[in-house]
């Protein structure tokens, strides 16, 4: 299920604290475009995923406020 969870396309990773340098180079370098596709970049950790699943939780609220 969270697999298929989107990222949107200007979602910045550097706010995402808690990412290593590394890892934040490496999804602003390809832009998955879901969790699922993020998890399979390598040096991705199940703590990074659930990292970037709380702030999109979060960015999705900030998006749908400002509409």
């Amino acid at each position: 299920r969270q697999e298929n969870t989107a990222i949107p396309l200007g979602f910045d990773y550097t706010v995402v604290q808690g990412l290593s340098a590394e890892l934040t180079q490496k999804l602003e370098a390809a832009r998955p475009e879901n969790i699922g596709r993020a998890s399979r970049l390598p040096g991705m950790t199940p703590a990074a995923i659930s990292l970037l699943l709380i702030y999109l939780k979060k960015f999705r609220g900030t998006t749908r406020k400002a509409s």
